[in-house]
């Protein structure tokens, strides 16, 4: 089945909001077996929103629209697709009481203005929105089925669960149909050499398939599976996944999805370690990330952001004589960095990140992409210099504290020793 998105709204025809309802919904309905074949964006014209939903409806199976369901003025999408369908709006009774119970629930009257959300295109079936005040609907125009949700992400994401994802999903399982996807997380290697690695391991049936997607710095190999019998698919990605690990080795963070911060927490908790983390260059991107792991209070102890020298000494008991002999970015500083944390916390494990960001601030002999990176362990400390050729500094930034998160979960692993020379 073929599927097109229709975002709607001047905020996002403009890119004052970016549209992230796209490229969520697109990626929802991919693991359903369904193909976004376009992604089409008009304003708040009654018109273009109109024409653009016959052209949707003269070529395509399906299609999911977002945006203007609000009680504004130029919220008229509700009006286009009735428009598109030859029909009128109608003032739907279950609509309305959705709206006015949800107001209810908090406390609150009901507006004159919201009493506009509750007009719905005649014979369309009314969706439940539990998280606000617009109700979606389906109908179709011509042959194309539509699904119309609200363009709030918050609203959006919960109703497409349940009243595409999950419907959808059940009418093909009565037809026999079954669908899967797995993700497997890589890091380490550029998405060519991932790519070249994997270009010959799908099966011929077609039965799966692979793709590959970049969320810098990671790399996610994506497997796609159809077929007829849950359990059959189920064993052929098995097997294919034990394929990709073995091509791959350690560059595999996890088969289930887990990006690398979970996939470090995990391995934390289950031998109940603890970490501790002393930031320069990446000014508390490491613990954000960390305290964005659930349950990251079983393992993370301590962030300290030590920007300027006088704080990694105060702090970390980083010696003067170091900064002044190395400089901040230097292996021997992150080596007392580390050590710093992990005595200043009483934990299990330290990392230390030290570099040039970027896009100014390099030299020669330190060039912007410059990180020294500080693992402190209970078997002792090792250290890490890595130059990475990127002038960006939000990019620098993430690939340095997950070189950091790298170099512990190989440790962790054991393809990784403090007293050894490994490569990245």
């Amino acid at each position: 089945m073929q599927a097109e998105i229709l975002s709607t709204g001047d905020e996002v025809r403009t890119g004052a909001v970016v549209d992230t309802n796209a490229a969520f919904i697109a990626e929802a309905l991919e693991t359903i077996g369904i193909t976004v074949t376009r992604h089409t964006c008009v304003g708040d014209d009654l018109d273009d929103i109109a024409a653009a939903l016959r052209e949707i409806a003269s070529r395509s199976d399906m299609a999911v629209i977002t945006g203007g369901l609000g009680p504004t003025a130029d919220d008229r999408t509700a009006e286009a697709a009735a428009r598109a369908a030859g029909v009128v709006l109608e003032e739907m009774p279950v609509a309305l009481e959705q709206i006015e119970r949800f107001f209810c629930a908090r406390g609150m009257v009901m507006s004159a203005t919201n009493r506009k959300q509750a007009l719905i295109p005649q014979r369309a079936l009314v969706l439940e929105n539990t998280d606000g005040t617009a109700p979606g609907f389906r109908m179709t125009i011509g042959a194309c089925r539509m699904v119309f949700l609200p363009g709030v992400p918050r609203e959006m994401r919960p109703m497409l669960a349940r009243h595409v994802l999950n419907d959808f999903t059940q009418q093909h399982r009565s037809d026999g149909v079954v669908h899967a996807v797995d993700v497997m997380p890589t890091f380490g290697l550029p998405e060519s050499v991932v790519g070249d690695k994997l270009k010959d391991i799908t099966p011929t049936n077609g039965s799966l398939r692979v793709g590959l997607r970049v969320l810098f710095p990671e790399i996610h190999v994506r497997i796609y599976g159809q077929g007829d019998r849950p359990e059959t698919l189920a064993a052929q990605m098995r097997q294919l996944k034990e394929t990709i690990c073995e091509r791959l080795g350690k560059r595999v963070l996890s088969t289930d999805g887990r990006r690398l911060p979970e996939v470090l927490g995990s391995m934390l908790m289950e031998r109940r370690a603890t970490l501790a983390v002393a930031e320069s260059c990446t000014g508390g991107l490491m613990a954000k990330q960390l305290t964005d792991v659930p349950g990251s209070s079983g393992f993370f102890l301590l962030s300290a952001v030590t920007y300027a020298n006088e704080a990694k000494k105060a702090v970390l008991g980083v010696k003067p004589e170091t900064l002044e002999r190395y400089g901040a970015v230097d292996e021997a500083t992150a080596r007392e960095m580390a050590e710093g944390a992990r005595r200043c916390a009483g934990a299990d494990y330290a990392l230390s990140t030290t570099g040039i960001a970027g896009p100014d601030g390099g030299t020669a002999e330190k060039p912007v992409g410059t990180v020294c990176i500080g693992l402190a362990t209970p078997e002792g400390t090792r250290t890490f210099r890595y130059v990475f050729p990127f002038g960006d500094r939000d990019l620098n930034r993430r690939l340095f504290a997950a070189t950091a998160f790298d170099r512990l979960r190989q440790y962790l692993m054991g393809t990784l020793r403090v007293n050894g020379s490994d490569e990245i």
